[in-house]
């Protein structure tokens, strides 16, 4: 198995595979990591699809890692929706530069995340119906709702916003289109695995699960393809379980 720190474009990515098959095409895994983490803290996930026969990229997120500008926390956190419109864009082009290298098999491609790295997964979905399976590990699918939540957050802890009543507006309404509980016939039977804690205090539980309930009827005729795994103990950290069955879920998705 090798693993390779590349550049590609402007996006710094570790690209792991089976160095049998480093140059075939081949199913393709992109994978976002958390907010404040690096995209080689996920690379026990990446190691786990590529002995599936999956080539896993794991791109730097905007401001972080090898991309940081020595930013505080509160720094980075003003500008959380520019990191993930960011992502989103940026996996456009990843999926473009995969196509272009002859590395994708029969765009055979899913995207996954923890965190950060799961709510930029679901803008993914909404974004892009070329996405096959998902899996999505801590992540919020209601964009508006959440941002709405950390803007009340913020001044309720004594900041000023850095923002314009405009610029708010224009904000939310680009949120608002990759919202998939504005837009859930976007997922459009797509296989979709969700994990998370119920005792998550950073990405809290019950809106995910509310969403999953609110739309797992449209997934009757095949409900193996959209899933949840509830862990009643976690916090906000993935259990090895639930790491397991996320590259399960997704290798017998783009296997299949």
């Amino acid at each position: 198995m090798k693993i390779i720190e590349e550049q590609w474009g402007t996006v710094p990515l570790l690209h792991v595979v089976d160095e049998q098959q480093e140059s075939s095409q081949m199913p393709v895994v992109i994978f976002f990591h958390g907010f404040t983490s690096a995209k080689e803290h996920n690379l026990h996930y990446a190691f786990n699809l590529a002995k599936k026969g999956v080539r896993v990229l794991l791109p730097e997120a905007h401001l972080h890692g090898v991309r940081s500008e020595s930013l505080d926390e509160v720094q980075l956190s003003l500008r959380f929706w520019e990191i993930i419109l960011t992502s989103i864009e940026e996996a456009g082009f990843l999926h473009q530069q995969l196509q272009e290298k002859g590395l994708l098999a029969s765009n055979r491609i899913a995207f996954s995340g923890t965190s950060m790295g799961g709510i930029t997964t679901l803008g993914c979905l909404a974004a892009y119906p070329w996405i096959e399976s998902a899996a999505v590990m801590m992540g919020t699918p209601g964009y508006v709702k959440l941002a709405k939540g950390q803007m009340k957050q913020f001044e309720n802890k004594g900041f000023k916003l850095p923002m314009k009543d405009e610029d708010i507006k224009n904000l939310l309404s680009a949120l608002a289109e990759l919202d998939l509980t504005q837009h859930p016939e976007r997922l459009n039977g797509r296989s979709v695995f969700f994990w998370h804690g119920m005792n998550d205090t950073m990405v809290p539980f019950e809106p995910t699960h509310h969403f999953y309930n609110a739309i797992k009827e449209n997934y009757k005729d095949h409900p193996e393809d959209f899933e949840f795994m509830v862990d009643e103990h976690a916090g906000h950290a993935v259990s090895r379980p639930g790491m397991l069955r996320a590259v399960e879920f997704l290798a017998d998705n783009l296997n299949a």
